[in-house]
């Protein structure tokens, strides 16, 4: 690992930005357009994009007065390890997207502060020298590929690189239907690519008849399915983990199968469009599964409140998603590093003020139940 996890002082940050929505209002003029367009949009009519940012806002809490904090704290254990804070790097593509650094410099911030990191298979830095940049811990993020034999090769990479658990994305077989994209003619510029991915072995070619489906009888025939997921769960001794997970049955199956945890997550409104936001399956995924399984939560994570909201609903802990991206290309490492330092602050005043001083104190009855639920609980 690297020792040098110094950044840029903080005070070479813009006196105004002082919340995630702040990096997100700047981030247009730190990225070309198309590549704006890419990372904030959503899927088809953005119907869950939207509904994910509302169903949070909707939430209200109830706090408790009079209570001592002063032992309070937000450390936490998950799958055998300890969290300083209940809050992770989810895995997002292409870091090199707006940063030259990519992710070297999303590890330094995640190192400094503390915070687990989660990389992608489509890192824009090889998985290797981004856990050697990392001290804090490192999960893998693995995306199925049509070669098994390939796709064994990204995990066992991962093992010996030392990273502590495999989570899969299993709700993006393919690109939802991505208009805003579309429109802005995303492609990826020079010098940016999959460098995790540059031995995998070539499609092979395939010849549909007229009656058949580009989807169904293309796309489709490569995507892991239920079994695929007990091979790789038999292949590995990392502790595997679900990502894109909306339904109660899946996760009891998950679960049955030993699945080691759960990300309950829309894919930040990127795939299928029209789906519930993650918060509002969340409780009911809990109830399937029990206290005893873990379940993270991602999507619209932008304040300390929502992840106060998470946790009171079931979660373990949340996964950050384009904030890191907003803040990597405004202000670098020390963006990423600012941006955790805030939502760690915001949930410790939140706690505070709630009258929770740590995890397990915030439960269902942390939030405001009016008359006419909003949210579904």
């Amino acid at each position: 690992m690297s020792s040098d996890m110094t950044l840029p002082p903080l005070a070479q940050i813009p006196a105004d930005l002082v919340s995630l929505g702040d990096y997100a209002r700047r981030a247009p003029a730190h990225m070309p357009k198309a590549v704006y367009e890419y990372i904030v949009g959503g899927g088809a009519d953005e119907i869950s994009l939207r509904r994910n940012r509302e169903v949070l806002d909707r939430m209200l809490i109830t706090p408790r007065v009079l209570v001592d904090v002063t032992r309070g704290g937000t450390q936490s254990q998950m799958l055998g390890e300890t969290f300083r804070h209940p809050i992770m790097l989810a895995p997002v593509a292409f870091h090199k997207l707006v940063h030259p650094e990519g992710e070297i410099a999303t590890a330094r911030a995640a190192s400094v502060l503390e915070t687990p990191m989660v990389v992608s298979t489509l890192s824009s830095v090889e998985l290797e020298t981004i856990a050697q940049t990392l001290d804090s811990p490192r999960w893998f993020q693995l995306y199925f590929q049509q070669d098994r034999a390939f796709t064994l090769s990204l995990v066992r990479r991962a093992e010996r690189a030392g990273y502590s658990c495999l989570m899969i994305t299993v709700d993006a077989p393919l690109h939802g239907i991505r208009n805003r994209a579309q429109r802005a003619g995303f492609e990826l510029p020079p010098g940016v690519e999959a460098v995790n991915l540059r031995q995998r072995p070539p499609l092979p070619s395939r010849v549909l008849e007229p009656s058949q489906s580009i989807v169904f009888q293309g796309m489709m025939t490569e995507a892991p399915n239920w079994e695929d997921i007990r091979w790789i769960q038999s292949q590995t001794q990392l502790p595997v983990v679900l990502k894109g997970v909306l339904s109660p049955v899946d996760a009891l199956k998950a679960q049955q199968m030993g699945i080691a945890g759960l990300v309950i997550s829309n894919h930040g409104g990127r795939t299928l469009d029209c789906v519930p936001s993650a918060i509002e399956v969340l409780p009911a995924i809990r109830q399937a599964v029990g206290r005893e399984m873990t379940l993270l939560l991602d999507g619209a994570v932008e304040r300390g409140t929502d992840v106060f909201k998470a946790i009171a609903l079931g979660a373990d802990a949340v996964m950050v998603g384009r904030p890191q991206l907003y803040a990597l290309a405004v202000a670098g490492a020390a963006g990423v590093a600012h941006m955790l330092r805030i939502l760690r602050e915001e949930l410790e005043v939140c706690m505070a003020l709630a009258g929770t001083p740590t995890l397990a104190d915030i439960g269902h009855e942390a939030l405001y139940r009016p008359a006419q639920p909003l949210w579904g609980i």
